[in-house]
């Protein structure tokens, strides 16, 4: 039996997503699909299984694999971190964030809403940028980006923010996406986001908000172009 299976970052909404922006993985892969077997199972009670072969999954597994992922950058010379995020409230994960910047890893993070972490601090989080991008649709996929071009990049999605309730209290899944087609779609994503300044806000250290006033690059249509792009081609 060949199972498949679909893990998104946002939910099955028909109203919403009309304006949310949010990707997902669809995929046969044995491991995830395993995976997502034995997590229903959890879920519906026929199992108390909290490890898994590829998912990271919260309440059990989500902080500890984001605290490690962020660690070995912090442990290598060309440390990099994205994170795409809703909220950045963690406070655990923030430190983790102000003591990889310490160490010397780049951190950027896009947050659309809520973000406690203070930027651009020296000593503190120099090494670290904080942007939201506010447009036409909202900014909802969950996106982490570990690793450098030299090493390569190692990709993950999911529904949990980087936030207490997230982390402890809820049942939430983040997975490595690791076909190379599909993480190029991730790398379009984050540079679209990075290179954006029409609708980029960027946090300063002092906790105000600096709108980007340049109108070079909207994220927002890049990628609906792209969306379309991709579409003629597939019915070519």
């Amino acid at each position: 039996i060949r199972r498949y299976a679909h893990i998104g970052t946002g939910n099955y909404n028909g109203s919403t997503a009309r304006t949310y922006e949010d990707v997902g993985l669809f995929t046969s892969n044995p491991d995830i699909t395993a995976d997502l077997g034995d997590l229903f199972n959890f879920l519906t009670g026929h199992s108390r299984q909290v490890e898994y072969r590829k998912l990271a999954v919260s309440p059990y597994s989500g902080r500890q694999t984001v605290t490690e992922l962020i660690r070995r950058e912090a442990e290598a010379s060309d440390g990099q971190v994205v994170m795409k995020l809703n909220s950045l409230v963690d406070a655990d994960i923030i430190d983790e964030l102000y003591a990889a910047s310490q160490a010397g890893v780049k951190v950027d993070l896009l947050v659309r809403g809520i973000c406690c972490l203070r930027p651009q601090i020296p000593g503190l989080s120099e090494n670290i940028t904080v942007r939201s991008v506010v447009g036409r649709y909202l900014e909802h996929s969950r996106i982490l980006r570990f690793g450098s071009e030299a090493r390569g990049y190692q990709f993950w999605i999911g529904s949990a923010d980087m936030m207490p309730r997230n982390l402890d209290r809820r049942v939430e899944a983040l997975t490595p996406v690791e076909a190379p087609e599909l993480q190029a779609r991730l790398q379009q994503i984050i540079e679209a986001i990075q290179t954006d300044d029409t609708l980029t806000w960027v946090l300063d250290a002092d906790g105000q908000y600096r709108k980007l006033d340049g109108h070079t690059v909207d994220a927002h249509v890049l990628l609906h172009e792209l969306a379309v792009l991709r579409a003629v081609d597939d019915k070519a």
